[in-house]
């Protein structure tokens, strides 16, 4: 078998034109606006809100006006469980489907980019961009509570210990790293309907689907103990990290029940995608 002069297969497709092709989307510009709008709008509705006395509760939502570190959690503790999630199955659910949608894949394979190739590239883009949308959040959650309720000690939901803000910055980091993390499963879940779809608004809603059903069954003690290997079980373990003693067992295990669904998922996604018949 002959190749034409000058072909190099690691060099189709290459990230940053794939970088530049997502970031001029519409999807992408209109779901970073919301997550970077939604601070905001969170502020609004606290400052137009009737104000609470700090004595009736120390639930994570009544302590969010007490300092910018307090509003972050509390804005990433709203949108953890379904915001985020879409954000990421949006990002990782669209990359694939998109093209076989416009049925532009088959001329992408006869470009012709091998077949992992194209997926590590879509892949790695996608993760990309879910994770600047999981990181934004939150940052933008912090620059916003700061501005409108100043900087000052954190105070921890349902204790009511305060700890110092300057000792809880380098946590916030661990935070949104297992927010990270905890996502991954939506993410390699979005990419593997992708690779089985034609359909973008079928991978998306299919991976958000499933997350829903997850997050029902986790409601469920009679599973006891099973529930823990639910990817949602997990997902407020970050918490653990703005207590006043750190503890690293719950996001221990809910990165390792994370990591290994992502693992499996997108080694079936690639394993399925090489044999697949495209024929759009």
């Amino acid at each position: 078998m002959t190749t034409a002069t000058g072909y190099a297969p690691n060099r189709t497709l290459p990230l940053r034109v794939e970088f530049v092709r997502q970031f001029k989307r519409r999807r992408t510009l209109a779901m970073f606006g919301l997550l970077l709008a939604l601070p905001w709008v969170l502020v609004i509705a606290f400052q137009i809100g009737p104000q609470r006395g700090q004595e009736q509760s120390l639930r994570i939502s009544d302590l969010a006006t007490q300092s910018g570190l307090n509003f972050a959690a509390f804005a990433l503790s709203v949108s953890a469980s379904f915001l985020l999630v879409v954000a990421v199955a949006l990002f990782c659910g669209d990359t694939v489907a998109s093209e076989a949608n416009w049925s532009s894949l088959r001329y992408l394979l006869a470009a012709p980019v091998p077949r992992d190739r194209l997926l590590r590239q879509k892949l790695i883009v996608a993760l990309a961009y879910s994770a600047s949308a999981v990181i934004c959040l939150p940052l933008m959650a912090l620059l916003a509570g700061t501005l409108a309720f100043g900087w000052d000690d954190i105070q921890v939901p349902v204790t009511g210990e305060v700890i110092p803000a300057l000792d809880v910055l380098p946590r916030f980091g661990i935070v949104i790293g297992y927010a990270l993390v905890s996502q991954l499963v939506v993410a390699a879940l979005a990419f593997l309907i992708s690779t089985m779809t034609d359909s973008p608004l079928g991978a998306v809603g299919g991976a958000v689907g499933l997350w829903i059903v997850c997050t029902i069954l986790q409601a469920v003690e009679a599973l006891g103990v099973l529930r823990e290997f639910l990817p949602t079980f997990w997902n407020n373990a970050w918490l653990d990290a703005l207590q006043p003693e750190l503890d690293w067992s719950g996001m221990t295990k809910g990165a390792s029940v994370s990591i290994t669904y992502a693992a499996i998922l997108i080694a079936v996604a690639f394993r399925r995608f090489r044999h697949k018949d495209v024929v759009s």
